[in-house]
């Protein structure tokens, strides 16, 4: 045997190589450990494979490649079906029964070393609610000590058995990554579509092997599900979708819009980039434990709904709000996320007068779509519903900046018509106003209804007066500019009051 590598815990091999395993479901990258050490069975050294034809060098897709290989090492280091028999308690005992070898005993059925039901346990829902009705659902969730504690504080649920893994995909997807429709952008699911994240959950799950203590401080804010309870963590997405419509509430981080021409955007949760529904057509019915419809606000026939799932299967087919990059001939031009300036359209192209940098935020439009106008022309865009602004947040107000010009949201939901004049054309469209309290601290207590049914019916008044004043014919046209500054102020300071 050679000396090996001084003063090393761990050591990681690297390849890249287009692999028969490559080939197989696009498959981005793969990993394994190869070697453990004899008393405590801890992973000492691993294996990497990232599939060149699968990744991009792109520098907007850096931060992407380097969460794959984070995620590849966390496979190596534990997170492995062929890992978990060996997991051990905090005092160094082993959790799974070992043979007469000392080693966990290979399960013929699941082709690895058998865990016990302290390790993964298999719990049964038996009422899984589908269209038309419910199923069983068996799902196969980690139950270790941390891992239970930190699910059951993410999703407020103290019922909450585990963290529910993978059901589907192909050997290195099934059972050794956490169930997409649970915890979507958190790092190791099993595929990645947006913001990915190392959370307490997965840091938790290494401490939870015995051979690691994680620094909880360095963990990534996970928010999808968060505080959502157990009716979130524990049933299907049509379940949350139908419970969340009866009430009349938003049906987020889930959405039933259609992906289709003219494409509807939306915001993310924390807004902070534009983002499509992935909800598309498949060309038959899918499997009836992922079928998450029976009414689709676009579709007529109810019928058809059993066609209609998620983008992204390994989700449960649950379609939910799903940042984006445009793209031309397959090579991508911009991407949605607000904050960075190389997202910017260019001038000819920004319709709804959108501005990508630091100090930008995702805000929804109305349900008409932006138009521009010139003396002889009218057009329309063929996608609307969202966009990025500057904003700032001052005297308890969120404040919006669009082309120099300023609009303030005094309420939530407030309609802001904006008609201003760029690039040879007059852009004409509506942004809504979210809660101040999303973007701003500090806010002033929002209106309620009664108040904004009373400034109304104040603005319409002043409007009223104004028009006397300035349509008189004795009305200078100095006074006339008068009164119009006048009725800024006045609707302005009964919103603020």
């Amino acid at each position: 045997m050679g000396k090996g590598i001084k003063d090393a815990d761990f050591v990681f091999y690297v390849s890249a190589m287009q692999t028969e395993r490559c080939n197989k479901g696009h498959t981005v990258a793969y990993a394994a450990h190869c070697q453990q050490e004899a008393a405590l069975d801890r992973p000492i050294a691993g294996h990497a494979n990232l599939c060149p034809n699968s990744i991009s060098t792109k520098p907007q897709d850096l931060e992407t490649l380097l969460s794959t290989v984070k995620h590849e090492i966390l496979h190596a280091l534990g997170f492995s079906v062929s890992l978990y028999a060996y997991f051990r308690d905090k005092n160094g005992e082993p959790l799974s029964s070992r043979g007469r070898n000392g080693k966990p005993i290979i399960s013929r059925h699941l082709k690895a070393p058998q865990w016990s039901d302290n390790i993964i346990k298999q719990i049964d829902r038996n009422d899984w609610k589908v269209r038309n009705g419910s199923v069983k659902r068996s799902i196969h969730m980690i139950v270790t000590p941390n891992v239970v504690k930190e699910v059951r504080r993410h999703f407020n649920c103290t019922e909450l058995e585990g963290a529910e893994l993978e059901d589907q995909g192909e050997d290195g997807t099934h059972l050794t990554h956490w169930e997409k429709r649970v915890f979507e952008n958190e790092a190791m699911t099993g595929t990645h579509t947006q913001n990915p994240v190392y959370s307490r959950i997965t840091l938790a799950l290494m401490e939870d092997t015995g051979w690691y203590t994680p620094n909880y401080e360095l963990a990534q804010p996970l928010d999808w599900g968060k505080n959502l309870g157990c009716d979130f963590a524990q049933k299907s997405c049509k379940h949350w979708i139908d419970w969340r419509r009866s009430r009349g509430e938003s049906i987020h981080p889930f959405c039933d819009k259609v992906k289709r021409d003219p494409l509807e955007t939306e915001c993310t949760d924390n807004r902070d980039a534009v983002a499509l529904c992935n909800l598309m057509e498949y060309s038959s019915d899918l499997m009836p434990k992922y079928q998450n419809f029976d009414y689709i606000p676009s579709v007529k026939n109810s019928n058809d709904t059993a066609r209609y799932g998620g983008s992204v299967n390994l989700a449960d087919f649950c379609p939910y709000i799903q940042e984006f990059t445009w793209k031309l001939n397959d090579i991508v031009v911009r991407g949605s996320k607000c904050q960075y300036e190389e997202n910017n359209p260019i001038p000819e192209k920004n319709f709804a007068l959108e501005y990508y940098g630091s100090d930008s935020k995702c805000f929804n439009h109305n349900s008409q779509m932006w138009e521009e106008r010139t003396c002889t022309q009218v057009r329309q865009w063929q996608h609307w519903g969202s966009g990025c602004y500057k904003y700032r947040c001052n005297e308890g107000l969120l404040h919006l900046e669009i082309r120099n010009q300023s609009y303030t949201c005094f309420y939530a939901n407030q309609e802001l018509k904006v008609q201003l004049y760029a690039n040879d054309w007059l852009h004409i469209g509506t942004i809504v106003c979210p809660p101040c309290s999303q973007i701003c601290q500090d806010c002033k207590p929002e209106l309620t209804t009664n108040d904004i049914r009373t400034a109304d019916k104040h603005k319409t008044t002043y409007k009223k007066h104004f028009l006397k004043c300035y349509s008189h014919p004795k009305t200078p046209k100095a006074l006339s500019v008068i009164c119009f500054i006048i009725l800024n102020h006045l609707i302005r300071y009964v919103y603020q009051s």
